[in-house]
């Protein structure tokens, strides 16, 4: 009979796993780390600490960062914060994070409808990302195009201030576009008539053909946009 594989590794286990490639590393090394927040593993009831991988990653980044780089303690915990929050920490010292975002190629894929939670921006980070300014986020705030969840700001507010900042290149407004959060929210009650039936049952397989069925209704609503205003424009021709 096999025994699994446990979830997490001692404190030894890790300096093991290290030290072929930070020959320098050691056991106080590791619990200054701690001290200074760089990792959080967590304790056995007893006290011992229980490293994840995500937790060696994270000392496998700070390590690397330390010895490649030569970057202090205060801005390899800063980027660590960015990595955390969705972003890219920048390789020029000073500058902004970037958020990780997948490209669009400009085909309405059900796969660009996986929301990214772990994208959190700051409301400094979202101006500087997107290219608008305070005034212009005010004013999506205040018609519901943008809503900020808790501290932050998230991929979806990013993506509609990107759009916004392109299209106000052209004289158009946040005032112009709540005819688009109107459609938008019809879109989504559609939507959720037709995947509820599919939320109340309680087995994972409906859980996920209820996901596989969002994300294609989604893409197809975002299509079936495109090819009327489309064939609106042609007419007008």
């Amino acid at each position: 009979m096999s025994v699994p594989a446990r979830a997490y590794l001692s404190i030894g286990e890790v300096l093991s796993k290290l030290r072929g490639e930070f020959a320098d590393i050691t056991i106080s090394k590791i619990r200054f780390l701690e001290s200074e927040g760089l990792i959080d593993p967590q304790r056995t009831p007893s006290g011992y600490r229980k490293f994840t991988n995500v937790d060696l990653e994270r000392l496998r980044y700070v390590l690397s960062a330390q010895r490649d780089q030569y970057l202090p303690l205060r801005v390899i915990k800063e980027n660590l914060d960015a990595l955390d929050r969705g972003l890219t920490p920048s390789i020029t010292p000073g500058a902004s994070a970037a958020p990780r975002l997948a490209t669009v190629d400009g085909e309405f894929a059900p796969a660009n409808f996986i929301h990214d939670s772990q994208l959190r921006l700051s409301r400094a980070e979202l101006l500087e990302s997107s290219g608008i300014n305070e005034e212009q986020l005010v004013e999506l705030e205040g018609f519901g195009l943008i809503t900020i969840k808790g501290r932050y700001y998230d991929a979806d507010a990013l993506a509609v201030a990107r759009t916004v900042g392109e299209m106000a290149a052209f004289g158009i407004e946040g005032r112009h576009l709540r005819s688009f959060k109107t459609a938008a929210d019809r879109e989504v009650g559609l939507v959720e008539q037709v995947i509820t039936p599919l939320l109340r049952q309680k087995s994972s397989d409906a859980q996920a053909r209820a996901e596989e069925v969002q994300r294609e209704l989604a893409s197809l609503s975002i299509r079936l946009h495109a090819a009327l205003v489309a064939s609106g424009l042609h007419r007008s021709k």
